[in-house]
């Protein structure tokens, strides 16, 4: 199973930026996809970004696409979620994931949160004045 190690949250201003990197175990052969999601207080976990590393192809949910670019380093086992137009509804703590081990699709990018099983310990960004 992959490890994920994520880092680079904090509290920024409405309108400024972050970057979050997550740190895998792994290399990219030896998983599906890799997804960046967040979980505001009192709220269920909401993808954000996906990477297919079956396809290079790139998920963003709609409420961040345009201000949130995903992007990976393989020579580094990283992944990168840079922030930009930060807003109060993107506090939250983030996290990223692989797929679970029992998925047998192609692409969990977009689909059921539930279809992906290896989390790291996530890391708070809070967008304050």
């Amino acid at each position: 199973q992959v490890r994920l190690v994520e880092s680079g949250g904090g509290s920024v201003q409405p309108g400024g930026s972050l970057r979050l990197s997550c740190a895998a175990s792994a290399g990219a052969l030896d998983y599906n996809a890799i997804g960046w999601f967040r979980q505001a207080p009192g709220k269920g976990r909401e993808e954000v970004s996906c990477i297919s590393t079956r396809d290079d192809s790139t998920y963003y949910s709609d409420s961040v696409k345009g201000r949130f670019t995903m992007s990976r380093d393989n020579a580094k086992n990283t992944v990168y979620l840079e922030m930009n137009s930060l807003k109060f509804e993107d506090t939250a703590v983030y996290f990223c994931a692989t797929e679970g081990d029992g998925y047998t699709g192609y692409n969990p990018c977009g689909g059921p949160v539930d279809e992906f099983g290896s989390w790291g310990q996530g890391t708070q960004v809070s967008v304050s004045s």
